[in-house]
C-alpha cells in the first residue's frame, strides 16, 4: 500500500474517471449494463459509447427496480444518480428488490454530504450512511481519491450482492498510488501516533491529516486511519487503535446518528474515548463547499480541537 498524499489537489474529476473506467468495463465485460437516472452528464457517462448504457429518466425507483431485474437474469447492473436519489428515494427498491430478493447491483451515489454544494438541503444527503448501515449485508463505500474509485469500480461487477459507493464529482486530494487495490471491510493507517487515533473516511481524510500535521507542531501524536468501508467495518482495526491510543475520533461527511461514529461506537462498546467531527441532527442547505465544511466543522482545525478536548488539553 503506496501513500502518496502531498496535500494538493487531484487535477483529474472524478465524474471524468467514472466516465473512463465505466467504459473500460463495458468493453471488458458484455454482462455490464450501466442505468443512469438523467443524469449521464453528471457522472461521466454521456460520453460513453454502448448501448447497454440506459437512460431511465427521473425515475430512480423504477431504475433500481429494472436494474434488479436485469441482475437476476444474470447481468452485472450499476445505477446512477445523486446520492440522495439511490439512497432515501429509492431505498425500498433497493432493500427489497436488491437486498431483500439475493439480487447484486452498484450504487453509486455522486455528490454526497456538502459535496452537493449549490444543489443545496434537498439534494444533500446526510443520512444516505444510516439508511444502508441498516440493509442487511449491504457494502458502503465513502470514496477517498481516484484510485480508490478505479479499482471498486472494477471490483464491484463480481461482489454479490447491493453496494452503495459515495462519491463527489469533482476533484479530490490523492493519497493512493495508482493502481491501487483496495480490500472491502479492511481499514488503512495512514500515519501513526501513539496519543490519539483519528479515523476518516471519504472527504474527511484529506482533513485528518492536514489535522494530524497540526497536532503534531503541538506535540500531539496523532494516527490517521482511512476507514474508506464503514461497512464492513474494519472492527479488529479500530479495537487495536483504540487500546493503543485509547482516544479515537471520527470524521465524516455524513450524520453522526448511524454513520461512522456509530459504528465505531456500537464496535468499542465504551472500550475508549470516542470523539466526533461528522453532521449534527439538521439539515443541509445551499452554500460552496469551503462555507459548507465551517457551516458543519467539517474542518482539519475541528478535529484537532476534539482531540485536544478528548486528550483534556
Amino acid at each position: 500500500m503506496k501513500i502518496v498524499y502531498t496535500g494538493r489537489k487531484d487535477s483529474r474529476q472524478f465524474k471524468a474517471m467514472i466516465g473512463k473506467t465505466m467504459q473500460q468495463l463495458l468493453d471488458e465485460d458484455e454482462n455490464v449494463v450501466w442505468l443512469d437516472a438523467d443524469l449521464q452528464s453528471c457522472s461521466g457517462v454521456s460520453a460513453v459509447h454502448s448501448p447497454r448504457v440506459i437512460n431511465c429518466g427521473v425515475a430512480e425507483a423504477n431504475m433500481v427496480g429494472v436494474a434488479c431485474g436485469m441482475s437476476a437474469v444474470g447481468w452485472k447492473p450499476y445505477v446512477h444518480s445523486f446520492a440522495p436519489f439511490v439512497s432515501r428515494r429509492a431505498y425500498d427498491q433497493i432493500f427489497l428488490s436488491g437486498g431483500y430478493a439475493g439480487n447484486s447491483v452498484t450504487v453509486v451515489g455522486t455528490d454526497p454530504g456538502i459535496t452537493a454544494a449549490f444543489n443545496g438541503g434537498t439534494h444533500m444527503p446526510f443520512e444516505d450512511v444510516a439508511l444502508y448501515r441498516a440493509l442487511p449485508g449491504a457494502k458502503i463505500v465513502d470514496v477517498t481519491d481516484v484510485p480508490m474509485l478505479v479499482d471498486i469500480l472494477h471490483q464491484a461487477k463480481d461482489i454479490p450482492g447491493v453496494k452503495y459507493f459515495r462519491v463527489p464529482r469533482k476533484e479530490s486530494y490523492q493519497v493512493y498510488a495508482e493502481g491501487t487495490h483496495f480490500t472491502f471491510g479492511k481499514g488503512i493507517v495512514l500515519r501513526e501516533g501513539a496519543d490519539a487515533t483519528i479515523i476518516a473516511c471519504g472527504i474527511m481524510v484529506h482533513e485528518a491529516l492536514q489535522a494530524a500535521q497540526k497536532l503534531e507542531q503541538e506535540g500531539i501524536s496523532a494516527c490517521v486511519i482511512d476507514i474508506f468501508s464503514i461497512k464492513p467495518l474494519d472492527e479488529e482495526l479500530v479495537r487495536q487503535y483504540a487500546r493503543k491510543t485509547g482516544v479515537l475520533v471520527t470524521a465524516e461527511n455524513h450524520n453522526k446518528i448511524g454513520g461512522l461514529y456509530s459504528a465505531v461506537k456500537e464496535c468499542l462498546d465504551g472500550e475508549a474515548r470516542v470523539g466526533y467531527v461528522a453532521i449534527e441532527d439538521c439539515f443541509g442547505e445551499v452554500g460552496p463547499q469551503d462555507y459548507l465544511r465551517d457551516r458543519f466543522d467539517l474542518t482539519d482545525e475541528h478535529i484537532a480541537r476534539v482531540v485536544r478536548e478528548k486528550l483534556g488539553k
